[in-house]
């Protein structure tokens, strides 16, 4: 809307090296990380509930990252959006009508209440792309704090995916908020 702007920073696929210190013991770990930051003039509108923000990193060097804003009546706002970025670096920008995401199997949070989607059906059908979305550990939410009382679902999620015929994997990370 006019006068309010979310602008995204993403780098998908940097080189991660480190060590976890977990009860006393040290583990080595390396791998490829994904890395974003979101600069925000406003926070949800009032008829809006919630977001559900995917980052994918798929084995054939693609990533895809998709956001939905959902409304209090359960239709997704219009500037849902999300970018496409192919094996060689080009993005394409994915519009709300671009993509569905469809929630499927929910996890009820104990300590909130709340009913997170933990499983999730995606399709981009114009780059061929259907994907199943699981975490491989449902228990993953972030109960608000003092300040704000926001809880989010934060975590680690697989995907089974197929793209233009072909069978592909992936993993990625998925944030949801208002359920």
């Amino acid at each position: 809307g006019a006068g309010k702007a979310s602008h995204y920073i993403s780098l998908t696929r940097l080189d991660t090296a480190g060590r976890i210190v977990l009860d006393g013991k040290q583990f080595s770990v390396e791998g490829t990380s994904w890395m974003d930051h979101e600069f925000f003039s406003h926070q949800l509108e009032g008829d809006q509930a919630g977001w559900d923000w995917f980052s994918l990193q798929l084995a054939d060097h693609s990533e895809l990252m998709l956001f939905r804003l959902r409304r209090k009546g359960g239709s997704v706002d219009p500037f849902s959006a999300g970018t496409f970025v192919d094996p060689q670096g080009h993005t394409r920008h994915l519009a709300a009508g671009d993509f569905t995401v469809t929630p499927g199997k929910t996890w009820t949070s104990p300590a909130t209440g709340g009913r997170y989607p933990v499983e999730w059906t995606i399709e981009v059908p114009s780059i061929g792309f259907k994907a199943s979305l699981h975490t491989p550990m449902a228990q993953q939410e972030l109960t608000g704090s003092s300040r704000t009382g926001t809880s989010y679902w934060e975590g680690a999620i697989d995907v089974d995916a197929m793209r233009l015929g072909r069978p592909l994997t992936g993993v990625g990370y998925l944030e949801m908020t208002g359920y």
